[in-house]
C-alpha cells in the first residue's frame, strides 16, 4: 500500500509540473486523432483490415494533427487556460474537435479524397471520446495524488451533503496536508440519498451515524450543515461522543458566507455547544402574530445577532423587513444568507449610522416601522475602555436617537438588545448598555406599545467572539491568550438566543429587562485547552491578567434584581428604573475619558437619585436644575462642593441649600447675578467662568470652573432645565496676578451682555 501511495504521489507531482501539463494534452490529443483516423477507416471498410488505402490514411494524419494543434492552441486547450476535465475545458475540446473535423473534411476533398468522405466525421466522434477520456484519467490520477494519506489522517463522516458539505469534501480531498479523509456523507434530506460528492457517497441520515461510522471505519464526525437546527447537531455530537468519535464543526453561516470554508475552520466542538439543554421552546404563533404583515426594522442587521434576527424574521412573513447597518459589506452578507441573491438592489437595505439623528429620522419617516429590534452597538470591552466617547456616541446617543424616533412615529413594539455586562456594570460597555436599558424604560412610558430590553451573554461563533479568537491563535501556532485561569463566561448558541429574543418581544412588559437563562458558566481556560487538544499539536497558553473593566465571573442580574420567570421558564422579567434622557446632558460637559467614565458610571446606577451613588471619586460635579430652581439630580461631588458633605439634594431648591457664590475676585455675588439663576433666566450658558462657593456648613470657600447650559426636553425641544457643571480648581483671587486679571476681564464682558433665548 505504501508503494502504491508513493507511486501515485510521484505521478501526481509529475502531472502538476507546468511544462508537462501543457505538452501532455497536446501529445495525447494528437495520438487520439491518429487512432481515431485508423479506427474510422477500419469501420468504414466493415472491419476488413486489408481493404482500406492505408497510404491515404497515413497522409491525412499529419494534416489533422497540425489542424488540431493550431485550433487547440487558439482555443486555450494547450495554454493552461482551463482546469483539467472541467466543463469549460470540455466546451473548448468540442470546439477543437469540430474545427479539426471540418478542416479535415475540406482538406480531404481538395486533396482528392485520400480517405472516404465519411472518415473525418467518424474520426471526429472517436477523437472526442478519446480526448475526453484521457482527460478524465488525468483528472482521476491528479486528484488521487492530492488525497490525504498516512497514519495520522482521520477517516471522516460528514453530516450535511448540501453546498457547505460538498465544499468541505472537495477541500479535504484536494489537500494532501489535510488531517481528514472524507469516507461517507450523511444527510436527512431524502432527495440526497443516492448522491455522491467527489466519489464520496451519501450512506444514510443522521440516525445512521453509528452504523455508517462502523462500516466506514471512521474515527471522526464533521458537522457541515450550519443551517441545521441546533438540537439536531447537538444530538449527533452526543451520539458521536458516546461511540468514541471525535466531533468537528464549522463556523457560523455568517462567516461561511463572508469568508468561505478553509481547513483552519474545521474545529473541535466545545462543551459550551453541547450544554445538554433542551431546545428553547417558544410560542411561535404569538411571535408570528406580532410580526406577520408588519413593517419591521432591525438595526445592526449586519452583526451576528442582528443578522440572525433578520433570518428568523424573514420566515415569519413581515410586510417589510428593513435591515439597517452602517457597514454595507455586512448588509450584503446578511442579504445573501436570506435570499441567496446578494445583489444589494433591494430598497430595504439601509446604510445608516444611528449616531446621525437626522438620518435616523429619515429612515423612520420613510419606512414607518411598526416593530423595531435595536441590535446596533459597539461591544468590544477593552477598546471601549480606551475610547469611552465612541461607546457613548453609539450605545447611548445612538440608542436615544432610535428611541426618540420610535416614540415619535408610534412604533408599537421595540426590543433593545443588551448584554450581561449591563448587570452590576464595572466597564464602559456595561455602563453604556445599562444606560440604554434605562433609557428604553423611560421611553416605554410614552410609547404606543411595549418597549423593553433583552439581556444575555456571549454568543457562540459570533463575530469577534472568544471562540473565533482562539481558533485563529491555534491556526497560526499560538500562543493562546487567556486573561485568568479561573475566568468564566456564559455562552449560548445564536439560534437559541434569537429564539428567546423573539419570545421576549411578545411577553415582556413595557420598560422591563428580560434576562435569558444562559445555563452554567463555562471555564475559558477549559475552552482553550479543549480547542488545543483538538488541534493535535502542542500550543502554549499565556495568561495575561484581567483587563480594565473585566470581571472574573459575569453577572446576569444586578443588585436588587430578582430572578422571576412568570411567563417563560428560560426568561426572567426584571423591572428597570427609567432614566430621564435630559440627564444625558451631563455627558456634554465631560471632555476627557476620565470625566466620561465618571458620568456614565453615575447615570448607569439604579438609585432614586438618578445621578447619585457613583462608584469611585468623581472628576466632575454636576446638577440638573429645573426652571423653578429645584435640584432634579446631583452627584456626590456636587453635594460636597455645595454643602461640605455627601448629602441627598434632589428635591431641594438652590436657595434652600444656603451656599453662596462669589466672583472670581472673591467678592460675594448677588443672588440675581449667580450663574445658575442668570442662565435659568436667559436659557444660555456661561462657559468656564471661575466661581467661588462658600459652603453653607463649614464656611469654606472653594473655587470651581463653572459651565452651565440649557437642557432640551427630548419630547418637544423646549428648554425646561439647566445643567450645572463644576470642576474644582486651584485659584488665587489676588487681582494683581495676570491670570486673575484676564479672567476678571472676560467675566465682566460676559455679564455686560444680555443674551436672550434664540
Amino acid at each position: 500500500m505504501e508503494q502504491d501511495d508513493r507511486a501515485v504521489s510521484w505521478l501526481g507531482r509529475l502531472l502538476h509540473v507546468r511544462g508537462v501539463r501543457f505538452a501532455v494534452p497536446a501529445t495525447t490529443d494528437a495520438v487520439a486523432w491518429a487512432i481515431a483516423i485508423a479506427a474510422a477507416t477500419i469501420l468504414r471498410w466493415d472491419l476488413v483490415l486489408s481493404a482500406p488505402d492505408w497510404a491515404g490514411a497515413a497522409l491525412v494524419v499529419p494534416i489533422v494533427v497540425v489542424i488540431q494543434l493550431v485550433s487547440g492552441t487558439l482555443l486555450g486547450l494547450y495554454r493552461g487556460r482551463f482546469k483539467v476535465a472541467s466543463f469549460e475545458e470540455f466546451a473548448a475540446l468540442m470546439g477543437m474537435v469540430s474545427i479539426t473535423t471540418l478542416g479535415l473534411f475540406v482538406v480531404n476533398l481538395v486533396a482528392g479524397r485520400p480517405v472516404p468522405a465519411s472518415v473525418p466525421f467518424i474520426a471526429g466522434a472517436f477523437a472526442l471520446a478519446l480526448c475526453a477520456g484521457s482527460r478524465y484519467v488525468w483528472r482521476v490520477l491528479a486528484d488521487a495524488a492530492l488525497r490525504p494519506g498516512g497514519e495520522d489522517v482521520s477517516r471522516l463522516v460528514v453530516f450535511g451533503a448540501g453546498e457547505t458539505g460538498a465544499q468541505v469534501v472537495r477541500l479535504l480531498l484536494h489537500n494532501p496536508s489535510s488531517r481528514y479523509l472524507p469516507v461517507a456523507l450523511l444527510d436527512d434530506d431524502p432527495r440526497k440519498a443516492r448522491l455522491r460528492v467527489q466519489g464520496v457517497p451519501v450512506k444514510g441520515t443522521g440516525a445512521d451515524l453509528v452504523r455508517v461510522a462502523v462500516e466506514s471505519k471512521a474515527s471522526a464526525l464533521l458537522l457541515a450543515a450550519p443551517s441545521a437546527p441546533p438540537e439536531v447537531s447537538q444530538a449527533l455530537a452526543r451520539a458521536a461522543h458516546a461511540h468514541g468519535l471525535d466531533v468537528r464543526a464549522l463556523p457560523s453561516i455568517d462567516q461561511l458566507i463572508k469568508d468561505g470554508v478553509t481547513l483552519s475552520d474545521i474545529r473541535p466542538v466545545v462543551d459550551a455547544e453541547l450544554m445538554g439543554r433542551e431546545p428553547a421552546s417558544i410560542d411561535l404563533d404569538s411571535v408570528r402574530s406580532a410580526v406577520e404583515g408588519k413593517r419591521v426594522l432591525v438595526t445592526g442587521a449586519g452583526g451576528s445577532i442582528g443578522a440572525e434576527i433578520c433570518r428568523h424574521l424573514a420566515e415569519l412573513h413581515p410586510a417589510e423587513l428593513v435591515m439597517l447597518d452602517r457597514d454595507e459589506s455586512s448588509l450584503h452578507a446578511t442579504q445573501l444568507s436570506i435570499d441567496n441573491s446578494g445583489l444589494l438592489e433591494s430598497p430595504n437595505l439601509v446604510v445608516a449610522d444611528i449616531r446621525d439623528r437626522t438620518r435616523v429620522e429619515e429612515v423612520f419617516a420613510s419606512w414607518r416601522p411598526e416593530v423595531v429590534f435595536h441590535a446596533a452597538a459597539l461591544k468590544h470591552l477593552p477598546l471601549l475602555e480606551q475610547q469611552p466617547l465612541e461607546a457613548i456616541k453609539t450605545n447611548i446617543t445612538g440608542t436615544q436617537h432610535i428611541l426618540e424616533a420610535a416614540v415619535r412615529h408610534k412604533v408599537s413594539r421595540l426590543v433593545n438588545i443588551s448584554t450581561d455586562k449591563a448587570a452590576a456594570p464595572i466597564s464602559v460597555l456595561g455602563y453604556t448598555k445599562r444606560i440604554a436599558e434605562r433609557l428604553t424604560a423611560w421611553a416605554a412610558v410614552d410609547a404606543a406599545g411595549p418597549f423593553l430590553s433583552v439581556r444575555f451573554g456571549n454568543v457562540l461563533g459570533s463575530r469577534g467572539s472568544i471562540l473565533e479568537t482562539f481558533q485563529h491563535q491555534i491556526a497560526v501556532g499560538g500562543p493562546v491568550t487567556v486573561t485568568h485561569r479561573e475566568v468564566t463566561r456564559y455562552f449560548m448558541t445564536v439560534d437559541e438566543a434569537v429564539r428567546l429574543v423573539l419570545q421576549s418581544a411578545v411577553i415582556g412588559a413595557p420598560g422591563e429587562v428580560l434576562v435569558l437563562d444562559m445555563g452554567w458558566p463555562v471555564s475559558i481556560n477549559g475552552l482553550a485547552e479543549q480547542l488545543i487538544a483538538g488541534a493535535g499539536r502542542p500550543i502554549e497558553i499565556v495568561y495575561t491578567g484581567l483587563r480594565q473593566g473585566e470581571k472574573l465571573h459575569e453577572d446576569l442580574l444586578d443588585v436588587g434584581e430578582v430572578d422571576e420567570r412568570p411567563r417563560h421558564p428560560l426568561i426572567a422579567q426584571v423591572p428597570v428604573p427609567p432614566l430621564d434622557p435630559r440627564l444625558l446632558s451631563a455627558l456634554a460637559g465631560a471632555m476627557t475619558a476620565e470625566e466620561c467614565n465618571a458620568v456614565i458610571t453615575t447615570l448607569s446606577r439604579s438609585s432614586d437619585g438618578a445621578l447619585k451613588a457613583a462608584r469611585g471619586p468623581d472628576a466632575l460635579g454636576y446638577a440638573v436644575v429645573s426652571l423653578e430652581g429645584d435640584l432634579l439630580a446631583t452627584n456626590d461631588l456636587m453635594s460636597e462642593l455645595l454643602t461640605g458633605r455627601s448629602a441627598r439634594l434632589e428635591g431641594l431648591s438652590v436657595e434652600s441649600i444656603g451656599s453662596q457664590a462669589h466672583h472670581a475676585d472673591g467678592t460675594p455675588m448677588p443672588p440675581d447675578a449667580e450663574p445658575t439663576n442668570r442662565t435659568l433666566a436667559t436659557g444660555l450658558g456661561i462657559d468656564d467662568a471661575v466661581v467661588g462657593i462658600r459652603r453653607a456648613t463649614d464656611g469654606q470657600l472653594v473655587w470651581v470652573r463653572c459651565t452651565t447650559r440649557p437642557v432640551p426636553n427630548p419630547r418637544d425641544g423646549t428648554f425646561d432645565a439647566i445643567l450645572v457643571l463644576l470642576r474644582p480648581i486651584d485659584w488665587d483671587p489676588d487681582p494683581t496676578l495676570p491670570g486673575v486679571v484676564a479672567e476678571l476681564g472676560r467675566a465682566a464682558a460676559d455679564y455686560a451682555s444680555e443674551p436672550v433665548l434664540p
